[in-house]
């Protein structure tokens, strides 16, 4: 019986024994991956040479899994969708799709080992979740031992045995070379106008506190100067002790007259809805692969909440879309993809209202004219290629 020989390149260490944790993470990778190739493509036999992603990209992603079952915070290089990002974010001029024969292919590594590998891992984490996901390619690798699959059986196997319709996900992310960008362009906050005095009015007063803290007021303020009214008490009416926000006779009854007019489940909406914040979210799907949307809620009271909302959000406006969301408490920060699920190429826009991320620089030093070794050449070539001063134009 022959046996296959595999040989492992990397994990070599110091000639004194000692090695770095990226010759270690380096050895246990290459390790997983190469063994990996026993199942792919040696028992799921499919063409690597025309599908190399069906080899590399699939065993790339059971290359992550088992790195994880190693250590939860190994150093994987593939899987995880930011990794991605800079190469979905490159000029479509140096992209090509993963379903491109490897012939045809600028960048090998990102485009049939990392892109297929993350994009597998987005079906796990985000589409489909983990126990689905795993059936279906579970299913797969069954289905397809020892036999010669080609992508359209891969694509197939996994809706079939899980269910779900996955035609958008195959087209955008190995069909094509657009990346994933979401945009929360903006948030509208509504409440329902219960009608009733006691809160509407009690709002309209703290709303026109809010509004005499002018400039103007304030200065007056602290001037301290006596007006006329302060001077002299004749010349106060009604109208200096009246108070326009205290709730009156007549303010109720009108609100019991427009009660009357409503249905019991129109009363019915209208307690349950009272005191609820409606927020109307507008999103541009500006990258071109319809995703998944998760937004993240910051409240007033300093708790937060994720809102999950499926790839169909989009199915009937792949560019541009409005999502309503109603929670009791009030909303002062909201955030797109917070656990860095999807590959956003601009997190910059990714959130409401929009928070600043520092730019890092460096102080520049401006290089010295002679240093230690003489005049610098490239300095002395700018300066003889200067035209000559005109006389007299130094000062004395």
């Amino acid at each position: 019986m022959e046996y296959p020989m595999i040989s492992f390149n990397g994990g070599r260490p110091e000639a004194d024994g000692t090695y770095s944790e990226q010759t270690k993470a380096g050895m246990i990778g290459v390790i997983i991956h190469e063994v990996g190739h026993n199942f792919f493509p040696m028992i799921v036999n499919s063409d690597e040479r025309q599908w190399t992603w069906m080899d590399e990209g699939l065993n790339t992603f059971c290359q992550y899994l088992a790195e994880k079952e190693w250590d939860y915070n190994f150093p994987s290089r593939r899987g995880e969708p930011q990794y991605i990002v800079d190469y979905m974010k490159s000029d479509k001029s140096v992209l090509s799709p993963i379903m491109t024969s490897s012939d045809n292919v600028i960048s090998l590594g990102p485009n049939a080992y990392a892109k297929p590998a993350t994009a597998l891992n987005i079906l796990r984490e985000t589409v489909m979740g983990r126990e689905l996901f795993d059936y279906a390619f579970k299913e797969y690798a069954r289905r397809w031992a020892f036999k010669s699959p080609e992508p359209a059986d891969f694509f197939r196997t996994l809706e079939d045995a899980s269910g779900v319709d996955l035609d958008w996900f195959w087209k955008g992310w190995f069909y094509g070379v657009e990346p994933v960008d979401q945009d929360l362009v903006e948030v509208d906050w509504f409440q329902v106008d219960s009608g009733n005095p006691e809160v509407t009015k009690a709002a309209a007063r703290a709303e026109a506190q809010r509004r005499a803290g002018t400039i103007s007021k304030q200065r007056d303020a602290a001037t301290k100067a006596e007006t006329v009214v302060a001077k002299d008490s004749t010349m106060k009416d009604f109208y200096n002790s009246y108070d326009p926000y205290a709730v009156t006779d007549a303010d109720k009854k009108k609100y019991q007259d427009y009660l009357a007019t409503l249905s019991p489940d129109e009363r019915k909406t209208l307690e349950t809805n009272a005191g609820t914040n409606f927020y109307t979210l507008s999103l541009k799907n500006k990258g071109g692969i319809p995703m998944p949307v998760i937004v993240r809620m910051q409240f007033e009271d300093g708790t937060d909440s994720v809102a999950r909302f499926p790839a169909e959000i989009w199915r009937f406006n792949d560019v541009s879309i409005k999502k309503v969301i109603a929670t009791p408490k009030k909303v002062t920060q909201w955030t797109l993809d917070p656990f860095q699920e999807i590959a956003d190429i601009d997190t910059e826009n990714n959130s409401f209202p929009r928070v600043a991320a520092p730019t890092r620089f460096q102080l520049f030093k401006q290089q010295q004219r002679f240093g230690p070794q003489g005049p610098n050449p490239m300095q002395q070539q700018r300066r003889a290629n200067q035209p000559p001063a005109t006389q007299g134009s130094g000062k004395n």
